[in-house]
């Protein structure tokens, strides 16, 4: 199964899939047939032959949920060096300008920890840590505050 989140299951999900699979290899162990199994769980019947056949293996401990189908890339431990090295900014590592984007980001992931990561995998995992996207505030080298601001007071109510 794919997830538009990047997210997988749950771990409340996870234990209720575990449930699903206890419950199943109880109804192994009397002997009730693979299509009632399926039904009475509502999952197919190709999972319940594969549940059957892991069961039949190793026992019910052989249907236990093992966890998350994949684990992240970079610990939290190296996601500190990466914060270091995001820190230091891009003109360090070889960039024109002042700009970190999640390609930037992506290819530092490479350079540094020989990972291997999507741009929308930099997404996730900076979103994950707390990080957010964030656009720089341009400002006009000739700007007028006291201007703006009067603007704002006496124009703006117009215009509204």
């Amino acid at each position: 199964m794919r997830y538009a989140q990047g997210g997988g299951l749950t771990a409340e999900r996870r234990a209720f899939r575990e449930r699903l699979r206890a419950e199943a290899a109880e109804r192994f162990a009397r002997g009730d047939d693979t299509a009632v199994v399926a039904h009475d769980l509502r999952v197919t019947v190709r999972s319940v032959q594969r549940w059957r056949r892991a069961w039949a293996e190793g026992g019910t401990r052989a249907l236990a949920s093992k966890g998350p189908a994949s684990l992240p890339l970079l610990s939290d431990e190296l996601f500190a060096v990466l914060e270091r090295e995001l820190d230091k900014g891009p003109l360090a590592h070889g960039w024109p300008d002042q700009t970190w984007t999640l390609a930037r980001i992506k290819t530092l992931i490479g350079r540094r920890f020989h990972r291997s990561y999507t741009i929308q995998g930099v997404a996730a995992l900076l979103k994950r840590h707390g990080w957010t996207c964030q656009l720089p505030a341009r400002r006009a080298l000739e700007r007028d505050e006291t201007a703006v601001a009067g603007w704002v007071k006496e124009t703006w109510p117009h215009v509204e």
